[in-house]
């Protein structure tokens, strides 16, 4: 998605969708001195400490209380941004911006913020104009069944725009290449002739200076949290459940917990952390 308010055009504003992009904000970040991103996600975030270890200050402006908190719960979510504000991070949280001038964004309570390069992560829409044209069923993506084929016979999709029954959590689309990866080796064998199905939980990582997050499954807002270890500490796994079942668990400095709650996810076993 693109920001659609005065100003987005501006040659110091930069998007992260190609590997052009990330040069570009590369080159301007050697003569950068502040740097505004906006959006608290994935990309924003990763895109704020890589911009943070080039020496530039940086701030981001996120619309919601936390960041990631829709994803990684409130706990998760605060060491998140405690990590960042640890290494000379600012927030400017549930604010959204309103303009972009040459040398600062303005945000909706009239707080300008310096800046000489602006990042914009706010996230992607699937692009479906082409399946649409071929007569292929979608809706928020491309959907597919649990071989990753579409309505059409012989036409299958994978990555970000396909939309799976997971056999956890319902039709969803992920947006990581881990998912991707793994979709496409599935789709390519059913394309030879396999008919096997994907019900593999999804899977990701996400690096925050010296914090790294491993989540794997997929949770849902209502799901009921529970924290084994100290996070603070970064020795923990986040575990989330929705009606008793295990839906997702994120870890820091677990990775073989992690490991075994894949494991547990993809049998449908109980599990346990340590």
């Amino acid at each position: 998605m693109r920001l659609a308010i005065p100003g987005d055009h501006f040659p110091h504003v930069c998007y992260l969708r190609t590997l052009a992009d990330s040069r570009r904000i590369i080159e301007k970040a050697k003569n950068a001195k502040r740097a505004v991103v906006i959006g608290a996600s994935f990309i924003g975030l990763e895109v704020a400490a890589s911009l943070r270890q080039r020496k530039l200050k940086v701030t981001i402006v996120g619309k919601g209380s936390l960041p990631l908190e829709k994803v990684l719960g409130r706990e998760l979510g605060s060491l998140v941004r405690d990590t960042h504000e640890a290494h000379g991070i600012k927030f400017y949280l549930r604010r959204t911006p309103v303009a972009i001038e040459d040398r600062y964004v303005e945000l909706d309570d009239r707080t300008k913020l310096d800046c000489d390069l602006v990042v914009v992560g706010i996230g992607v829409r699937p692009n479906t104009g082409l399946a649409e044209k071929a007569g292929i069923a979608t809706d928020n993506g491309v959907l597919v069944n649990e071989f990753l084929e579409t309505n059409v016979p012989g036409i299958f999709a994978a990555g970000d725009i396909a939309r799976w029954p997971d056999p956890r959590a319902g039709r969803i689309r992920v947006e990581h290449w881990v998912v991707a990866e793994r979709q496409g080796q599935t789709a390519a064998r059913n394309i030879l002739g396999a008919r096997e199905p994907f019900t593999v939980p999804p899977f990701f990582w996400s690096n925050h200076f010296d914090l790294q997050i491993c989540y794997v499954g997929h949770g849902g807002g209502e799901d009921s949290v529970a924290i084994s270890g100290d996070l603070k500490a970064c020795d923990a796994s986040v575990i989330f459940r929705g009606d008793d079942n295990l839906t997702a668990v994120a870890s820091v400095g677990r990775d073989l917990e992690n490991l075994k709650a894949e494991l547990a996810l993809e049998r449908g076993d109980e599990f346990h952390a340590f």
